[in-house]
């Protein structure tokens, strides 16, 4: 990918350099070139599914452990139709697994790397 001629004057106007400003540009096209390379529709999936304050807050109770549907429905004081909906997003973005016991399903976080994620945007908030 290459950078116009035009968003090289620009950025040269903003810097006041125009040597500088063509640096620049060619590492800014270099990285857009890596960057175009890879699909970031999974990455956007899996922030969409934990952007929602119902799914992070049942991301939250499962970083503790795994609980049942009922559990986590009783939890959050809503109905066992709107739980389920939105652990489907959950599972279908790799957020969270399920496992079955008869007529129970249960659920835990994916993998340490969710967990991680919790950590994180919890210490980000302002």
């Amino acid at each position: 990918m290459e950078i116009d001629e035009g968003a090289l004057c620009s950025l040269a106007r903003l810097i006041g350099d125009l040597d500088r400003a063509k640096s620049r540009t060619r590492k800014l096209a270099s990285l857009m070139r890596m960057i175009d390379t890879e699909d970031p529709q999974g990455e956007v999936d899996v922030f969409r599914a934990a952007a929602d304050p119902c799914r992070f807050r049942i991301l939250k109770l499962l970083k503790e452990g795994e609980l049942c549907v009922c559990e986590i429905m009783t939890a959050l004081n809503k109905p066992q139709s709107t739980t389920s909906h939105h652990l489907s997003i959950l599972r279908e973005a790799g957020l969270v697994r399920e496992r079955r016991d008869g007529k129970w399903s249960y659920y835990r976080i994916a993998d340490s790397a969710v967990v991680e994620m919790i950590k994180q945007a919890s210490a980000l908030k302002k």
